[in-house]
């Protein structure tokens, strides 16, 4: 009886301990300030405050006055701004047990994009892919704890098995250059849909209405990049209009909602019907997708598990296809606004490659200028000025700050890319900020648009491959300029950029022709291996 009483009073004692323990930890956490940021006001916050256009821009300004971390709130919503890299790593690196969520955001789910393991938070949806996980791969986005899937087909050792595909898309492109070089941005986009498709589904684009899929996923993707950022739904803010019907003044977005659903549905169907009806026909080509499809007949799984394979191949092609194209344009851009840059990477490539030669992969570590070039690319203009949203999993303290669970985390990849103590004159497409005195590569390799922590990008790898072999491959065999107009003016190009989560330059003339007769019959000359 004595020793009941003494291990109740033990267990009394500890949580006595434990109360009083989390009552200091709320005492003091309770008195800290938030990070800086503007006032807010009662009841809203900074819903006034919170940008709708350029915020990246706006919130780059606001670093001038609050410094790297900033806070906003919004009906309660706390908002983490993260404008320096130091910030970036401290919190979504080094605390990535506790950064590594993401906010929830109604539109995601009203649009039916709540299938994309890129934007959703932890959840049971999770669980759903257990049962084709093997122990040692990681699941395509970086989520690298509990869920692993498409690791072992996009981790860097494995891209080299692609390889023959860029190869063949690119010189695929490299001939629409020359045949329609004024529609070098719907070749872009057409280049980079077929690597995914070929890759992810194993499908040939020609042979599959391939206009108008790109079409659905080009809009559907155009669609959720513009409406998750906070301030650019009115759901968002205000999450119980999701159960007010569409007519209810400030409701439109129901509507909205409902024909982006309708775009997601066919943009991870028609592929994937395709590639399925291929593989029942015996005429399937290797692709991730029929691997999964294999191994899931093979485990003899339900049809609810093969739907979770539609998504997550749907969420590779989604999220290849416009940020590898955007890119891409940004690439051509900044050749056409600084030809000397273009001409010194020519030269590099012409004396380690040969001119009537196309550059491979064994090429690149002899080529420090071009992929300073590649480096610069990402930086000068971020095509994904912020990574997407984190959120905290917990209440963290920082530099004296208390950071709330459940806060929207913002990196602000614009204001790192432009931090003009690292990069001065940020403005300026300048490659050789990536080079040594000596003309070989410094340590400055990270590309800041694929995102921090748990929640970087796995594709990553195939990008890089692709943007890299594409950058090199048309610098080989193309000058790129300022177009010009019927008197031989040159016509100037404006730099100007699509709102939104993804951030594209807009429709924009350039001249693109061969460089010489050697590389004009190369091209015609080129067949496919």
């Amino acid at each position: 009886m004595a020793s009941a009483h003494y291990l109740l009073a033990v267990a009394v004692s500890a949580v006595l301990l434990a109360v009083a323990g989390l009552l200091r930890q709320w005492k003091a956490t309770s008195r800290l300030p938030f990070p800086p940021g503007p006032k807010p006001r009662f009841l809203v916050g900074n819903l006034f405050d919170i940008p709708t256009e350029t915020p990246w821009i706006t919130y780059t300004e606001w670093g001038k006055q609050y410094g790297d971390i900033m806070h906003a709130q919004v009906f309660g919503q706390h908002i983490l701004i993260l404008n320096s890299i130091k910030a970036a790593t401290e919190l979504l690196e080094k605390r990535a047990i506790i950064y590594s969520d993401r906010s929830r955001i109604p539109i995601v789910s009203l649009m039916g994009w709540d299938f994309s393991f890129v934007i959703i938070p932890y959840s049971d949806k999770w669980r759903e892919v257990d049962w084709f996980i093997p122990a040692r791969s990681y699941w395509l986005i970086g989520l690298l704890q509990r869920r692993r899937l498409f690791h072992q087909h996009f981790r860097r050792d494995a891209i080299p098995g692609y390889h023959p595909v860029y190869f063949r898309k690119i010189r695929d492109l490299l001939r629409d250059l020359l045949s329609t070089p004024e529609e070098f941005a719907t070749h872009t986009k057409t280049m980079t849909a077929a690597i995914v498709l070929d890759t992810v589904y194993g499908c040939d684009i020609k042979s599959m209405r391939g206009d108008r899929f790109v079409h659905v996923t080009e809009e559907a993707s155009v669609r959720i990049t513009e409406s998750i950022l906070p301030g650019a739904c009115i759901v968002n803010t205000l999450p119980f209009l999701r159960h007010f019907p569409s007519w209810f003044p400030g409701c439109s977005f129901h509507r909205f909602a409902r024909d982006t659903r309708d775009l997601v549905d066919e943009m991870k169907s028609a592929p994937f019907d395709f590639a399925k009806q291929n593989m029942q026909n015996g005429a399937a080509r290797p692709s991730v997708l029929r691997e999964l499809l294999e191994r899931n007949d093979t485990q003899r799984s339900s049809r609810e598990q093969e739907e979770v394979i539609k998504d997550v191949a749907g969420v590779a092609y989604a999220a290849a296809v416009d940020t590898t194209t955007a890119t891409l344009i940004v690439f051509i851009m900044a050749m056409a606004l600084n030809p000397e840059v273009a001409k010194k990477a020519q030269n590099e490539l012409d004396a380690v490659v040969g001119l009537g030669f196309l550059p491979g992969f064994e090429h690149r570590s002899a080529l420090p200028y071009c992929e300073a070039v590649f480096r610069e690319v990402f930086r000068w203009r971020p095509i994904l000025p912020f990574a997407i949203p984190h959120a905290t999993s917990n209440d963290d303290i920082y530099e004296g700050y208390f950071i709330p669970k459940g806060t929207m985390v913002l990196p602000n990849v614009w204001a790192m890319a432009h931090d003009e103590s690292m990069y001065p004159n940020p403005d300026k497409f300048d490659p050789e900020r990536f080079l040594n005195a000596d003309g070989q590569l410094n340590g400055d390799d990270q590309i800041l648009g694929f995102g921090f922590g748990r929640r970087a990008c796995v594709g990553r790898h195939a990008a890089d491959a692709t943007v890299w072999a594409t950058i090199v491959s048309v610098l080989s065999t193309f000058d790129i300029a300022k177009a010009k107009d019927e008197t031989g003016k040159e016509i100037e190009i404006e730099l100007v950029f699509a709102d939104g989560m993804l951030s594209h330059p807009k429709p924009f003339k350039c001249s693109i022709t061969p460089r010489n007769d050697i590389v004009k019959q190369l091209i015609t000359n080129m067949t496919d291996v």
